[in-house]
C-alpha cells in the first residue's frame, strides 16, 4: 500500500497511527482528513506536516461532495476511519451529533471506497459489547460476543460496524473492523481520564472520579494499537472483526492512584462524583484471534506505559495547556492563513 487516507487523524489515536505509519513505512504517503472539531488538534500533527509524504485536508466525512472530490484528486489504496465523536458524556447530552458523524460519515466513506474498490478499515470500540460483571473475571469480550450497547456513543459505533459488515455481504466491499479497549498515551485529549488526572494533579485541582471508582477498563498503550491496525491492513482477512486488548485491567481508582504516585501528589485530591447514567462496569477483551492470525500481542505493560505517558505530559505541557485554554483552535488559522 502506497497511499492511505486516515480520517480523524488530528485526534488521539489517529495522530499516533499517522506517526507510526510514517516511521514504519517511510515510502508510504499519508493523507489526513479531519474536520477539526473540538477534539481535533492540528498542532498534534506539527511534526507530520514537515514530512513530504504527509498531507492534511480539512473536511468533514459527512460532506459527500468534499469526500468525493478528495477521492478524485488522490488515488488511495486504503482508508482507515478514526473519525468519530467519541466522548460518552457528550453523547448523552447531544446524541444527534454522534449519530450523524459516526453512522452517516461512515456510510459516505464506504460508498467512496466501494465505488473504487478501495480497502476500508473501521476503527471501533469494545464499548459496542456493553459491559461485563465485576464478579466474573473469567469472562471476556470475543468477536462473537453479541452487541449490547449502553450509550448513544456506543450505539452509534455499533450501527457503523453493522453497516460495514452489511457492505461486505451486500456489495463485497473490501472491509475489516477492529474493536479496541481503552487507549492511553501521547496526544490524548485532556477531557479523558488519564490526561485529565495528570493535568489536574499538576495544577493541584480536584480529581473527579465517577461513583466509587470501581469500574474496570482494559488499558491499551496507543502504539500497540497502531501496530495492530497496521497488521490488519497488511494481512487481515476481509469481512472480519479483530478485537485488540491490552491485558491490563485496572479500576478507575487504581489508575488515578497510580498517576498520583508517579507525580508524587496526594490522594486527598480525589473527589468521588455522581456516576454517569448507564455507566458500564467492566470491559475486558480477549485478543486471541488477532494473536493467532496475525501474531499481534500488546508489548507495553500498564506499569511501563503509564510512566511513559505521564512523562510525555510533563514534557509537553504547552500542548495540553493550549487545549485547556482554547488556544489550540487557532493553530489551523495560523498554519494556513497565507496558503
Amino acid at each position: 500500500m502506497k497511499n492511505i487516507l486516515v480520517t480523524g487523524g488530528a485526534g488521539f489515536i489517529g495522530s499516533n497511527f499517522i506517526y507510526y505509519e510514517l516511521e514504519k513505512h517511510p515510502d508510504r504517503r499519508i493523507v489526513c482528513l479531519d474536520a477539526l472539531t473540538y477534539a481535533g488538534n492540528l498542532e498534534t500533527l506539527e511534526k507530520a506536516l514537515k514530512n513530504k509524504n504527509f498531507r492534511f485536508v480539512k473536511g468533514d466525512i459527512t460532506d459527500r461532495k468534499a469526500v468525493e472530490a478528495l477521492f478524485e484528486e488522490e488515488s488511495f489504496d486504503a482508508v482507515v476511519n478514526f473519525a468519530a465523536e467519541s466522548h460518552v458524556d457528550r453523547s448523552i447530552d447531544e446524541p444527534e451529533v454522534f449519530l450523524k458523524t459516526n453512522i452517516l460519515g461512515t456510510q459516505v466513506l464506504l460508498d467512496a471506497c466501494r465505488k473504487r474498490n478501495i480497502r476500508f478499515h473501521q476503527v471501533s470500540t469494545d464499548e459496542v459489547y456493553g459491559d461485563l460483571p465485576l464478579d466474573r473475571p473469567d469472562l471476556f469480550f470475543t468477536e462473537e460476543t453479541p452487541i449490547h450497547t449502553s450509550s448513544p456513543y456506543s450505539a452509534s459505533k455499533a450501527a457503523a460496524d453493522l453497516l460495514v459488515t452489511a457492505y461486505f455481504r451486500t456489495y463485497g466491499a473490501k472491509v475489516t473492523i477492529s474493536r479496541c479497549s481503552n487507549n492511553y498515551g501521547p496526544y490524548h485529549f485532556p477531557e479523558k481520564l488519564i490526561p485529565l488526572i495528570i493535568a489536574n494533579a499538576l495544577e493541584g485541582k480536584e480529581l473527579p472520579v465517577y461513583g466509587e471508582g470501581k469500574n474496570v477498563r482494559d488499558w491499551l498503550y496507543v502504539r500497540d494499537h497502531c501496530k495492530a491496525i497496521d497488521l490488519i491492513l497488511e494481512n487481515g482477512r476481509l469481512g472480519e472483526v479483530y478485537n485488540i486488548g491490552g491485558h491490563n485491567e485496572k479500576t478507575n481508582l487504581e489508575v488515578v492512584k497510580t498517576v498520583l504516585k508517579i507525580l508524587g501528589k496526594s490522594e486527598d485530591l480525589i473527589r468521588f462524583v455522581k456516576d454517569r447514567p448507564g455507566h458500564d462496569m467492566r470491559y475486558a477483551i480477549d485478543p486471541t484471534k488477532i494473536r493467532n492470525e496475525l501474531g499481534w500481542y500488546p508489548e507495553t505493560t500498564f506499569e511501563e506505559g503509564i510512566k511513559k505517558t505521564t512523562q510525555w505530559y510533563l514534557e509537553n505541557r504547552s500542548w495540553w495547556e493550549n487545549i485547556m485554554n482554547g488556544d489550540y483552535v487557532k493553530y489551523y488559522e495560523k498554519m494556513y492563513k497565507n496558503r
